[in-house]
């Protein structure tokens, strides 16, 4: 069978170290090809493409799997638990949890096959949570939530504002702002509460909570252009609600996939209430941000911005080319998706770079010399120093924020020599494929400079593909730029321990417990 071709090729692939493969390919020669090999024992093994049917299956089903899950808790390390499937099963299988049925994949060479066939209206999976809560408190969806027609014609009016080369330009000053003035509070911080020598002050504790105010404050400031003081030494309850709003969103959504919302509605169950209220306070405080926007705006002279970058916000009602209900809904769901999704990469970021200290200093260097070369300029500061986006799509492909990438195919594909029907969801399994001998060397080394090699042919999908891609990926991928520049400008980065972090699911990928890193002062 496929499966069992794929487990005898994969066996045979992992007898290779790191070393050896390096040398084989230093000497001219290659170790066995991945999908070259699969291919070959497919055709030996049956000839023709086989139905959809055969595609190998954790259990027809679906309710009796979903109790599983929940009596093994295994929704908390569904990431693992894909790991372990691919590798009993082969490269692709199908699973039923619940209401939902899936064909999952991990191959770069499949997941193009996927991307070539999502169609002028890529469709991926509905979070069926969100929806009910939108459709039951009558809020308009964004694009998040939106699919056809209606979904491209708001995306391509967003794409102007915060995707395309312009828009980066006006807000990148922004995000340069928020990183310098984090550090500025941290370096203070560790000056006056650390031990050590003046030069070298050091101090260790676990900046996760300082992340996921950074990632609030640069949010803030790109989409509603203001700041709301989260480094001063009394951040405000509101900020803190509007953390806690969006981790207890995140947390109660992945249990409610399964199920009917509808009918917990109905029921008054308590998950359901936790989600719908996490999303209420969610929505209070962007209205609340809005409303100043709305205000900032009508004083403008001739209700016209006097120049400035007014934020994200304010270039949208000054374009008025979508309704104020479709602002309301998409800078929303920019806010609740741009604080976890960046603080928690940083956190595996900052913990890759401190206890890979090699790698460290040949990014710092870089970095160093980029910005002396720079004279203070943050776009030209990045773009002299590619390692950055090297470490932050090396952070992405050990712990992919979201796990999955879906898509609905618009015509019948072929898949590991399977037949599958257009319509069928298809997930793209991140956290397999970043770790997979088959698909990088190494794949358990940090090493930022991999990306520089070649091209990522569907290797670096974090953020998802094409016209999909998530929306707020230029925000993210230079906020998190920005920080870890400013970051090994002004500190060095260590941790007592270099073992494995353990994760956890959540939606997002979490650290089972923040990392504890030592940060030391170091001159500038």
């Amino acid at each position: 069978k496929t499966s069992h071709a794929y487990y005898c090729v994969r066996a045979s692939n992992l007898r290779f170290t790191c070393s050896e493969s390096r040398s084989m390919l230093s000497s001219g020669v290659r170790p066995p090809a991945f999908s070259t090999a699969v291919r070959s024992l497919q055709r030996r093994s049956g000839g023709g493409v086989r139905d959809f049917q055969e595609i190998p299956n954790t259990g027809s089903n679906g309710w009796i799997n979903l109790l599983r899950f929940w009596k093994d808790g295994r929704f908390s390390l569904l990431h693992k638990h894909m790991e372990n499937t691919f590798r009993r099963l082969g490269p692709i299988y199908r699973e039923s949890l619940g209401s939902q049925s899936s064909v999952n994949i991990m191959l770069p060479m499949d997941i193009g096959e996927l991307f070539r066939s999502e169609g002028l209206h890529p469709r991926r999976m509905t979070l069926q949570p969100w929806a009910t809560h939108r459709e039951t408190r009558r809020h308009s969806k964004g694009v998040f939530l939106k699919n056809g027609t209606e979904w491209r014609s708001d995306r391509l009016l967003l794409n102007k504002e915060v995707m395309v080369a312009s828009a980066v330009r006006r807000f990148l000053p922004l995000l340069d702002d928020v990183a310098r003035d984090f550090c500025h509070s941290l370096r203070q911080r560790v000056e006056t509460e650390g031990v050590g020598e003046r030069d070298q002050r050091s101090m260790t504790l676990d900046p996760s909570p300082d992340l996921f105010r950074f990632a609030l404050e640069a949010s803030c400031h790109v989409l509603y252009g203001e700041r709301i003081g989260l480094f001063s030494s009394s951040p405000s309850e509101e900020a803190e609600r509007f953390i806690w709003a969006v981790e207890r969103m995140l947390a109660t959504t992945p249990p409610l996939l399964y199920l009917p919302p509808r009918l917990l509605l109905a029921l008054r169950a308590p998950l359901w209430t936790q989600h719908a209220t996490a999303w209420d306070h969610i929505f209070s405080h962007a209205e609340a941000r809005i409303q100043r926007g709305y205000q900032r705006l009508q004083t403008a002279v001739g209700g016209a911005s006097d120049g400035r970058f007014q934020g994200v916000l304010g270039q949208l009602m000054e374009a008025g080319q979508l309704s104020s209900e479709l602002i309301k809904a998409n800078i929303t769901e920019l806010m609740a998706g741009g604080v976890d999704t960046t603080a928690v990469p940083l956190q595996f970021a900052l913990f890759e770079l401190a206890r890979n200290p090699d790698v460290q200093e040949r990014v710092r260097a870089q970095v160093l010399s980029s910005w002396e070369q720079a004279s203070g300029d943050p776009q030209k500061a990045l773009q002299g120093a590619p390692l950055l986006k090297g470490v932050v799509k090396e952070t992405l492909r050990l712990y992919p924020v979201g796990i999955t990438v879906q898509r609905y195919p618009v015509r019948d594909i072929v898949l590991q020599n399977y037949r599958v029907p257009a319509g069928t969801l298809v997930q793209v399994c991140l956290y397999p494929l970043g770790r997979s001998p088959e698909v990088f060397e190494c794949p358990e080394r940090f090493e930022p400079s991999r990306w520089a090699a070649s091209g990522e042919g569907f290797r670096s999908l974090a953020f998802g593909f094409g016209s999909r891609q998530c929306v707020g990926r230029r925000i993210a991928e230079n906020e998190m730029q920005l920080l870890l520049l400013h970051i090994l400008r002004n500190f060095r980065l260590t941790v007592s321990s270099t073992e494995e972090l353990n994760t956890k699911y959540t939606l997002i990928l979490l650290p089972e417990s923040p990392p504890r890193i030592t940060f030391t002062t170091r001159s500038l």
